[in-house]
């Protein structure tokens, strides 16, 4: 077992390897972490920068992969990345659910049968409430796409983004649960989060201030480097935040993960005061 396989197996290191595929966004919701927006540079990873740190993220010990942005899907060559992590390791892909045309869902069905979840932002139960924070028409798009991708043999989890989960409105929540059951996605592949005061919720001041020590550590590849958790590599008005920020360099992989698991390793006992997110 390697060192990497033996800190994930203590839960020093997370599972799951994380890649900003990009940053850039057909949307502009108003808690985005790294403000993006369909015009902000793309800053892309490379196909095969991503599935190189996949093939040695598994030969390390990693048991999962991770892709988000951005809107992921906004990329022609993400249906051929997905399904070559997928061949390794299961893959989680974060997306808005809005760009499902019928040649995107068409190509999809390349990864029927793999081990591959789409995770999609529903925040609301009612379309106006929830395209307030997302943009017009974000509402009818996803509870559209999510029976299709299901159709597909495509996984989906929602994830629910809101101020405070431990003040959320009951009746709400219930409400929003009936609805992603109709869809068919059960309870177990439904997250609850809150909104996190990095990017563009700083200037909103909305959600909760964070630390290193309110994640757990998931090592994050981006075209800036390596961060300790996906929501470490956050742009606050323009500038890229760097206080999460693990190594510069993401290659050889083992440089940021040793990186990580030192820094990790590094928290004393009874500090950690993790959020949960996932």
């Amino acid at each position: 077992m390697t060192a990497t396989a033996e800190a994930i197996e203590r839960g020093v290191l997370g599972e799951r390897l994380w890649f900003y595929s990009n940053y850039h966004c057909n949307l502009r919701c108003s808690y985005c972490l790294t403000e993006s927006a369909p015009r902000v540079a793309r800053r892309e990873l490379s196909a095969e920068t991503i599935v190189a740190a996949a093939e040695e993220g598994a030969e390390l010990g990693f048991q999962a992969f991770g892709i988000t942005g951005g809107e992921p899907f906004l990329r022609e060559d993400l249906t051929g990345i997905i399904a070559r992590l997928a061949q390794i390791a299961p893959t989680l892909i974060l997306s808005n659910a809005t760009v499902f045309n019928a040649r995107r869902l068409r190509e999809l069905e390349a990864l029927e049968g793999l081990p591959v979840q789409v995770q999609i932002s529903l925040d609301r139960p009612d379309p106006d409430v929830n395209d307030e924070m997302r943009g017009r028409g974000n509402f009818a798009k996803v509870v559209d796409a999510i029976p299709k991708l299901l159709a597909r043999g495509i996984g989906v989890r929602i994830a629910t983004t809101v101020d405070d989960p431990a003040t959320a409105d009951a009746v709400e929540m219930e409400r929003l649960c009936e609805l992603h059951r109709s869809l068919g996605v059960p309870d177990c592949d439904h997250v609850v989060r809150p909104i996190i005061r990095r990017g563009r919720a700083v200037a909103g001041q909305l959600g909760r201030g964070v630390g290193f020590e309110d994640f757990e550590p998931e090592l994050t590849i981006t075209a800036d480097g390596a961060f300790s958790t996906p929501f470490g590599p956050t742009v606050t008005g323009g500038r890229l935040d760097t206080d999460l920020l693990v190594t510069r360099a993401t290659s050889p992989l083992r440089r940021p993960v040793d990186a990580l698991m030192r820094i990790a390793g590094e928290q004393s006992a009874g500090a950690d005061a993790r959020i949960g997110i996932r």
